[in-house]
């Protein structure tokens, strides 16, 4: 029993007693008159009224905890009356519940602020770049062939920066960056007795590069005249980092005395280096005087690191940019290319051409062609065995492809062999920055190699495919009791183009000996490794 039907129940308990009594009446008049009827009615419409206020409270309470649920509760449950991308386009004009309404409101907005929300910015393009290059007019003439391999004017930006005005063709002109004389740096102290005083002028490139005020420029990359960029791999480089931050990005000298001389957090500018929009505006604002700090520095690279260094922004290493601080052969170097994008070559006129028995620039221009077809996947080995044979078996796809009687471990394989010479002459094999190892330990183990000399694609497979012809130099005669790599002539390279090689986590492409029915003839197959594939030995 409700407690207002007890009171109702007491009420009329006490009315009869009183009335069976002959006490007085509860109300003044004769006590057959019906007005105490009248009181117990008012008293059961107000516990009536109580009652239904009561339960009203209930019903309130239990819709305010419906109205509390997870906003997506609320939309899977609307889905009965309603299609979801009705609801998802219509979540600005909803009526809100009428209980618990400031909770669903802010989730409403939520929704329309991530829909809202601004696009993520594009990627990085070759258009987003402007080049800053440093050049010589007394080497102009020879050395603005290197740029046309690289340079496409109809695609990319940048500007020669001379200290003296030359002559350009009209072949130069559809073929090169525009040209600029580098404004006068002699206000500028310089005491160093071993270099030069155009390192100063060379130092400010980027800064005079940023004056021209050209638009939507996210990033600036300097270089020499005798680098060549694989511009493509340069914009993957470039991608992954925000141009919106201050950014400084290189490599070091393949020369650790080199390095110990000038720094091992400095990015050396012929390998390249790549400078962010903003930082290259804060350095602009200071640089001058940074450099009025620093009259006794050798080049422009120490220089520039200098100013990074006052402006607190470390060198962002990527080994992909290359100084190449050596001399005679970038063979071992090459062909044992690290497992990262390459991006810059350097030096080109202090090495021998990367291709034998042709110029420099025809050298380079070879290059270009697998550059062309897959971009990504230029000069990086993968390692591989004919067991049958007892052959080890390097490739470099793109340049060379290294065959070595015996079976050698991948760990010594992927070790520049020392087919060059230190910066330094008097500087033996461990002044390097890096570990090496000699081209052979015994005559037998001399390799045969086997240069890029054509590269084409085949749409039918949806591969590449590279031959490599034989670099005829002497052998020793060899008595091993295994099948003798003197009697191939040519290596066919099966890969398929892998524009999204360095999307993944770094790894070296695997490859495959595959069987060929001619006796001088090898075919390999190099593509990424499956599941459980793996260099053993």
């Amino acid at each position: 029993m409700t407690d207002s039907n007890k009171v109702s129940q007491m009420v009329w308990d006490q009315v009869q007693s009183r009335s069976s009594s002959g006490n007085h009446p509860l109300v003044s008049g004769h006590p057959n008159r019906p007005i105490p009827k009248l009181m117990v009615c008012s008293i059961l419409f107000v516990s009536l009224t109580y009652l239904l206020y009561t339960l009203k409270l209930l019903t309130t309470s239990a819709q305010q905890t419906f109205n509390h649920t997870p906003f997506t509760s609320y939309l899977r449950r609307s889905t009965s009356f309603t299609s979801a991308p009705l609801i998802l386009n219509q979540t600005a004009v909803t009526a809100p519940p009428h209980h618990g309404g400031r909770d669903v409101r802010e989730k409403q907005k939520v929704v329309m602020q991530m829909e809202q929300a601004p696009p993520k910015p594009k990627p990085t393009e070759i258009h987003d770049v402007v080049f800053g290059i440093a050049a010589s007019s007394k080497l102009w003439q020879q050395r603005k062939e290197y740029i046309k391999i690289w340079y496409k004017p109809n695609q990319m930006r940048g500007v020669v920066w001379l200290d003296d005005r030359v002559k350009y063709s009209a072949q130069d002109n559809r073929t090169l960056p525009p040209f600029r004389v580098s404004s006068d740096t002699s206000k500028f102290p310089y005491t160093n007795r071993k270099g030069h005083r155009s390192a100063i002028r060379i130092s400010r490139i980027v800064t005079e590069t940023l004056r021209m005020k050209m638009d939507n420029v996210r990033w600036f990359v300097m270089g020499d005249d005798d680098t060549v960029f694989i511009t493509a791999n340069l914009v993957r480089i470039l991608r992954k980092y925000d141009h919106t931050q201050y950014y400084y990005i290189g490599s070091l000298s393949e020369s650790h005395i080199q390095n110990i001389f000038f720094s091992y957090g400095m990015a050396y500018g012929g390998g390249g280096f790549a400078i962010s929009y903003p930082l290259a505006k804060a350095l602009a604002k200071m640089q001058d005087r940074c450099i009025q700090r620093y009259p006794s520095l050798y080049g422009s690279d120490d220089r520039m690191q200098a100013c990074m260094a006052e402006l607190g922004v470390p060198l962002t290493k990527e080994l992909g940019f290359h100084q190449y601080d050596v001399y005679g052969n970038l063979f071992g170097l090459l062909a044992a290319h690290p497992v990262t994008p390459l991006v810059s070559l350097h030096h080109l006129d202090v090495v021998e051409p990367i291709f034998p028995n042709v110029s420099r620039v025809q050298a380079l221009q070879r290059l270009m062609l697998p550059t062309k077809l897959d971009s990504s996947g230029i000069m990086q080995q993968s390692i591989c065995y004919d067991k049958t044979k007892s052959w080890t078996i390097s490739v470099s796809w793109g340049f060379a492809v290294q065959v070595f009687r015996g079976i050698f471990s991948p760990r010594e394989i992927e070790m520049p062999s020392r087919t060059f010479l230190n910066w330094y002459k008097r500087a033996d094999y461990t002044a390097y920055a890096f570990n090496t190892r000699p081209v052979s330990r015994n005559p037998c183990q001399k390799p045969f190699v086997f240069y890029m000399s054509s590269v084409r694609m085949d749409s039918e497979l949806n591969k590449t495919v590279s031959e490599y012809e034989r670099h005829h130099v002497p052998h020793p005669l060899c008595r091993w009791k295994m099948a003798n790599p003197n009697e191939l002539e040519t290596v066919i390279v099966h890969k398929k183009p892998d524009p999204h090689l360095w999307d993944r986590s770094a790894r070296k492409n695997c490859c495959r000996a595959m069987e060929s029915k001619e006796r001088r003839r090898m075919v390999i197959d190099v593509g990424v490794c499956k599941d459980g594939e793996v260099s053993e030995i």
